[in-house]
């Protein structure tokens, strides 16, 4: 009868587990060994803020949920006690969340994972760690993207305040522009001096 029981409960937890990484992006395991009840409980609102599922299961439990799965290369890592982290929304959550809370908890030992298919160590996890979340990656893309619009907005505006400016002293300008280019009155011509009367030829002497 408690054989009984304790397969039953066996299964529930196997399919719990199963449920938990259908369709998961990655997977994390850690020993949390030597962690205070202040330092899981930090750890286990740092992962949930980040859409993480962290939970610590028996290694067999654990190994009978992933045969036949692609998650199936992390039983190398099933030693000692383990907690997992699963992510089904950012690949490198996991590492990255863990990864940050370790600086700060040394007893957090990070055993290995699989993300997206490939199985990393615990130095791959690190590496992994080092990678933007996605909402990063996409407001550094967007920043990019807007700073030459934002630059050329920039310029514009520049060039409508100075037009603004110069288009009150334009009509000035112009005028003394016009003044310039003006033609200067023609003073009054000086008047020819009368000519002299031709001197009358000598009458020819009559033949």
């Amino acid at each position: 009868m408690a054989s009984s029981v304790i397969q039953a409960q066996k299964a529930t937890v196997v399919a719990e587990i199963s449920e938990a990484i259908k369709d998961a992006d990655s997977i994390v395991v850690v020993d949390y060994r030597g962690l205070t009840v202040a330092e899981d409980t930090q750890l286990r609102k740092a992962l949930r803020e980040a859409g993480v599922v962290y939970k610590v299961y028996k290694n067999t439990f654990i190994t009978s949920a992933i045969k036949g799965t692609e998650f199936e290369g992390i039983g190398t890592y099933l030693e000692g006690p383990t907690a997992i982290a699963i992510s089904k929304e950012d690949a490198t959550a996991p590492a990255r969340v863990i990864a940050k809370f370790a600086k700060t908890a040394e007893k957090l030992e990070v055993k290995g994972g699989i993300v997206e298919g490939t199985v990393y160590d615990a130095a791959g996890i690190a590496k992994i760690s080092a990678i933007p979340s996605r909402e990063e990656l996409i407001s550094k893309l967007l920043g990019s993207l807007q700073s030459p619009i934002t630059n050329f907005a920039r310029v514009m505006n520049q060039l409508a305040e100075k037009g603004g400016a110069s288009a009150v002293e334009a009509p000035a300008k112009e005028e003394a522009k016009a003044e310039e280019a003006a033609p200067a009155e023609e003073a009054p011509a000086a008047e020819a001096p009368a000519e002299a009367p031709a001197e009358e030829a000598p009458a020819t002497e009559e033949a």
